[in-house]
C-alpha cells in the first residue's frame, strides 16, 4: 500500500505524462491518448518511480477527479481530459444543462467578463455541473469566484458541448455574453 503522499506524487506525475509531456519519462501516446500500461510501469521505474499494476489501479480508482481511465482489458491507460497535446478522446456532442459553472480566481474576472473564457493551452474550456466543484477548482488559482455559464442558451445558438468520462463539461470557448457574474 502506498502512502497518501506517494499516491499524490505519482498521480501528479501521471497527469503531467498522460496530459502534457509523455516524453518526460519516455512513453508515447497514440492518437486517442492511450499508452501501454506495461511500458508505462517500466518507464516509471526507470525514472525512479517504482509502481506496480495494483498500485496503478489504486491510483486510477481512487483519484477523486477520475483523471485517468484504463481500457476495458486494462492493457492501456489515458487521461480523461485536460490535454495540452493533440489527442482525439472520441467525445460525442451532448446537450448540457441550462447552467454550468466555471471556477477561477478573482484576479482573472475582469478579463473573462471582457473576453470570455478561452481554452488557453488546453483543447477545451472546462466547466462543472456543480457550483461546489467549480469553487474548488477556482480556489487552486487564488481567491475563488464561481461564474454561471448560460450553457443551454449557448447550445441553442450553435455552440458544441461534450462531457468527459469523469463528468467535466467541455466546450471550445464561452463568449462573455453567456457569463453571469453576480
Amino acid at each position: 500500500m502506498m502512502t497518501d503522499s506517494e499516491t499524490q506524487r505519482i498521480s501528479k506525475l501521471l497527469s503531467l505524462v498522460l496530459r502534457h509531456k509523455p516524453e518526460k519519462i519516455g512513453v508515447t501516446l497514440d492518437k486517442n491518448g492511450w499508452t501501454d500500461v506495461d511500458t508505462l510501469l517500466i518507464k516509471l521505474a526507470g525514472n525512479g518511480f517504482r509502481v506496480d499494476r495494483d498500485q496503478l489501479r489504486y491510483i486510477v480508482e481512487t483519484n477523486n477527479k477520475k483523471r485517468f481511465a484504463f481500457s476495458p482489458d486494462e492493457k492501456r491507460i489515458r487521461a480523461n481530459q485536460g490535454h495540452s497535446i493533440q489527442v482525439d478522446l472520441g467525445y460525442t456532442e451532448k446537450q448540457p444543462p441550462q447552467h454550468l459553472y466555471h471556477g477561477t480566481a478573482t484576479r482573472f474576472l475582469d478579463i473573462i467578463l471582457t473576453e470570455g473564457l478561452k481554452k488557453m493551452n488546453r483543447h477545451h474550456v472546462h466547466l462543472s455541473s456543480e457550483e461546489q466543484t467549480a469553487h474548488t477548482v477556482g480556489s487552486r488559482h487564488g481567491k475563488p469566484i464561481v461564474l454561471t455559464i448560460k450553457a443551454g442558451e449557448m447550445k441553442a445558438n450553435g455552440h458544441v458541448f461534450y462531457q468527459s468520462e469523469n463528468g467535466v463539461w467541455l466546450t471550445d470557448s464561452v463568449p462573455a455574453s453567456y457569463i453571469i457574474h453576480e
